[in-house]
């Protein structure tokens, strides 16, 4: 009988007890980046319009930073070092590089391929830049003329 008292005791006391402050929140996992990230990244005057002349110019600055014995050709460190900080990076649009010919570099044309594909996807007219209504696929808006002949009979109020 009192090994039962003790137990529902114990229960009881393990039922009220304070388990301290509750756990920290977990920091949420880094924001999600579309591919549009990736590509607007190279809109080098910020102007909201990525033209193939600021992709290429973007890519070529980047593979010249990797390319640390500057033979135009990204061995296996050289390689290894870019995928880790893009990685590090964590974005969702991270796209590997890889000697996809197997001949021991990482040439130019392989580390800019995914991003020039990109590109000429998100080119619907083949015009050579990608403007906002490409790059986030919005209709630009355009001005009713009415809207301003309104304003002026009502004086431009509400």
């Amino acid at each position: 009988m009192q090994s039962r008292l003790i137990l529902a005791t114990v229960l009881m006391l393990t039922a009220c007890a304070d388990d301290g402050p509750p756990p920290e929140p977990q920091k949420p996992a880094k924001p999600f980046h579309p591919v549009v990230e990736l590509l607007e990244r190279y809109d080098a005057d910020h102007d909201g319009t990525v033209t193939r002349a600021e992709m290429e110019a973007g890519l070529k600055a980047e593979f010249d930073a990797a390319d640390k014995k500057h033979n135009g050709c990204l061995d296996a460190d050289e390689t290894d070092a870019v995928n880790e900080a893009r990685w590090a990076e964590g974005l969702s649009t991270t796209s590997t590089i890889v000697d996809w010919n197997h001949d021991g570099c990482v040439d130019f044309k392989e580390f800019s391929n995914t991003v020039r594909s990109l590109f000429d996807e998100f080119d619907k007219n083949n015009d050579g830049k990608l403007t906002p209504e490409e790059l986030h696929g919005k209709k630009p808006k355009v001005k009713n003329p009415q809207d301003d002949t309104r304003n002026r009979q009502d004086g431009g109020g509400n």
